[in-house]
């Protein structure tokens, strides 16, 4: 007899339909997998095969042909597990194949028949409501994930033998719904950091406050114990809430990673803050298996580099393309795989190795020292930062005095909006924030009137900037006139932009 069932395979952040046939025909008693499988997928025929005797049904001795199509794309992981034990009941006359033909099936199975969670659950739920699919049947431990789908009735299960009964209509199971409403209602502004724990850095909150409004890169330079990291940290408590869409396709990535933890969605803006010991697979995904890495998990947040001449240099120099492109292109024999990859790249470094440069009272570098660790950063990557800002040394005074510091509510309060502002401007291109213009858009919204024009010439000439830094003070200065809200770029905004490049001509314009 012939049976099939459905289920879904993940390539990149989406999903894609795997149907799922089984044939039981007379012969010698073999159990074969075809479909150009993954050593995962090869091994579900071992913990089918038992997990379908410790549930208590009888297998007669026949040859058994399960085939997952279509066989040109490879399968991986355990998610099939579950389907291939349904196929293969219908095929033995266990369940009427009436009963699961509009139902998508993912699970892995145990060798006692209990269902494990599995990775990309999320991706796929949504990938089977797309496709038209009815129901959808998925493990219980996987289940707020798949329930925030709407469109779609998704049911939890936790053994083979549940799965069977509800098919056979012996026993009800509920449709799990989670309504979006109250996600996102549920969410607490009151966050464990804020800007107001800052003391002092005023230039710095500045900077931090532009380069989030118009999610320019930012590149902060400092002694040790300067506030940094803490800075960074309390980035994302400024960035504004995240909307729906911008949620469903984060809650993807951590979905297929394997790190949404049944949450349902990731509700929070992330921060991912890699150790300068990271390989260059981890930082932007790939491997045997394709993965998304560090810059697809900081997707719609923030990637940190800390101590940013510590990373492998090939390392760092990976993130140029997808600073440009915002995605993650990674090509295999089986086939090529894309993740998002649009998150704000913020990096530390100290000035020197021992952090004090240029105050020669504490700093004993040579010239040579501070050129070969500066040097570590290429010219081409330290153009992919927009702002460069100096975090200087607070002191004593400072923190003794209590002063009331600005908290990250208010400084939010402006962001929203200036990026509404963008969003608003650019509504009708594919443009949602400054830091996305490319020259011909710049032309169209950076416009400057001949002052402007001669004081940024005048830059141009002194700072010897290359092509690519010209634009990215334009783009500052109009996130700076956005903040503003002033429709024209003005003077003010061209100087202040300015600013934000001197500083690297300071510490990197010699080497």
């Amino acid at each position: 007899m012939f049976s099939k069932a459905f289920s879904a395979a993940i390539h990149g952040i989406d999903g894609m339909i795997v149907t799922v046939e089984a044939d039981v025909s007379d012969g010698l008693p073999v159990f074969d997998m075809v479909g150009f499988l993954g050593s995962e997928v090869k091994e579900a025929r071992e913990r089918v095969k038992i997990a379908l005797k410790n549930s208590g049904f009888k297998i007669p001795a026949k040859r058994i042909t399960v085939n997952l199509s279509p066989a040109d794309i490879r399968k991986e992981g355990t998610a099939f597990d579950l389907p291939v034990a349904i196929a293969i009941l219908g095929a033995f006359g266990h369940l009427p194949e009436e009963s699961f033909k509009d139902i998508l099936i993912i699970g892995e199975l145990s060798l006692n028949g209990r269902i494990n969670k599995v990775n990309g659950v999320l991706p796929i739920v949504y990938c089977a409501m797309q496709q038209g699919f009815k129901k959808c049947i998925i493990p219980m431990e996987n289940s707020r994930e798949g329930a925030v789908v709407e469109g779609i009735e998704t049911y939890g299960v936790s053994t083979l033998v549940e799965v069977v009964k509800f098919l056979n209509d012996e026993e009800t199971l509920e449709p799990l719904y989670i309504p979006r409403e109250e996600m996102f209602k549920d969410i607490s502004h009151k966050e464990s950091m804020d800007f107001s724990d800052v003391t002092g850095q005023r230039a710095a909150k500045r900077a931090i406050e532009i380069a989030v409004a118009g999610m320019h890169n930012i590149l902060m330079i400092g002694p040790p114990g300067s506030g940094k990291t803490m800075l960074a940290k309390r980035i994302p408590t400024i960035m504004p809430e995240l909307s729906f869409d911008e949620s469903m396709e984060i809650s993807k990535i951590y979905s297929i990673a394997g790190m949404l933890d049944n949450q349902g969605l990731i509700l929070r803006r992330p921060f991912r803050s890699p150790h300068h010991t990271i390989t260059t697979t981890a930082l932007v995904g790939g491997g045997r298996l394709p993965r998304p890495g560090e810059v697809s998990l900081a997707d719609q947040g923030v990637l940190f580099l800390d101590e940013l001449p510590e990373f492998k240099k090939n390392t760092i120099e990976v993130l140029r393309q997808p600073l440009e492109d915002r995605l993650v292109t990674i090509s295999r024999l089986n086939g090529t795989y894309v993740y998002p990859a649009n998150f704000m790249l913020v990096a530390a470094i100290n000035p020197c190795n021992c952090g004090f440069y240029p105050d020669r009272n504490r700093c004993n570098c040579s010239i040579n020292q501070v050129k070969r660790y500066l040097g570590k950063i290429s010219q081409p990557l330290l153009d992919r930062f927009d702002i460069c800002i100096e975090a200087i040394e607070i002191n004593y005074r400072e923190l003794a005095i209590k002063q009331k510091e600005e908290n990250s509510e208010e400084i939010r309060n402006r962001v929203r909006i200036a990026r509404e502002i963008q969003m608003n401007r650019y509504k009708d291109q594919s443009i949602y924030f400054n830091s996305q213009l490319i020259p011909r858009t710049i032309k169209a919204y950076c416009k400057l009137d001949k002052k402007d024009q001669d004081l940024l010439e005048e830059a141009f000439i002194k700072m010897n900037l290359s092509a690519r830094a010209y634009h990215r003070i334009l783009k500052v200065a109009r996130t700076i006139a956005d903040l503003d809200q002033s429709p024209q770029i003005k003077s003010k905004h061209i100087s202040e932009a300015i600013c934000y490049r001197s500083l690297d001509q300071k510490y990197f314009g010699t080497l």
